[in-house]
């Protein structure tokens, strides 16, 4: 018994189940194992965010998403898994609930279908305009699915009148204000958007010709 309350004394000492900073956003293109490698990626930005994690990958024709409360390491660690998750670029994200609840519908990556295609989108930051622009986005008939600021980004994104995907989003990341970093997965395109001031930035690079997006840490 001695030993066992030794052990798990030092334990509790290395684990430190305070949650910290404002989650973590990871994206990988142009790798085979590119969900794997996202799963690595997240698992090293565990200590942004432990309540939620998800991954959105895309196989060159349909999108494919898991998203699971709690550790990467507790979700991500099955081939099973990952082999749900096909494809040469993927996303993902650890959550921290800055807004929103705490449900499964509020976990990142989110995703939707656009008249010019899916686009999935990982979050970190806050909006400080996000509640004016919901507003508004509700009294022009938009639906919302979550209680996430992060959504309001989505849904600019899906009712930008321009026709090409990168100047939708574009037009929605003019309309937001606050500090922020996004990782967005649209077809064959990777795509790392932060804050003018660089409150939270984005760190980008690369595995021989795989080029990687994460939140870098700030103290």
């Amino acid at each position: 018994m001695k030993k066992a309350i030794k052990i798990l004394k030092k334990k509790l000492k290395i684990y430190n189940p305070k949650l910290k900073e404002e989650c973590g956003v990871f994206g990988i293109s142009n790798n085979e194992d590119s969900a794997a490698l996202t799963a690595l990626g997240l698992h090293a930005l565990q200590h942004r965010g432990q309540e939620g994690c998800g991954i959105v990958t895309f196989d060159g024709e349909k999108y494919h998403s898991e998203k699971r409360f709690g550790l990467v390491g507790d979700n991500f660690n099955k081939e099973k898994v990952l082999n749900s998750l096909p494809g040469n670029y993927a996303i993902g994200h650890n959550r921290y609930s800055t807004t929103g609840e705490n449900t499964l519908r509020n976990i990142q990556p989110f995703f939707a279908d656009t008249n010019a295609g899916g686009i999935g989108v990982s979050h970190n930051g806050n909006l400080t305009n996000s509640i004016t622009l919901r507003n508004k986005l509700v009294q022009d008939g938009a639906i919302f699915h979550t209680t996430s600021d992060t959504e309001t980004i989505v849904q600019l994104i899906a009712k930008s009148k321009r026709n090409k995907t990168i100047d939708k989003i574009i037009d929605a990341i003019f309309q937001i204000q606050g500090g922020y970093a996004l990782v967005m997965l649209t077809q064959n395109t990777l795509i790392g958007v932060r804050d003018p001031y660089g409150i939270r930035p984005l760190v980008i690079g690369k595995i021989k010709i795989v080029l990687c997006l994460l939140l870098k840490h700030v103290p």
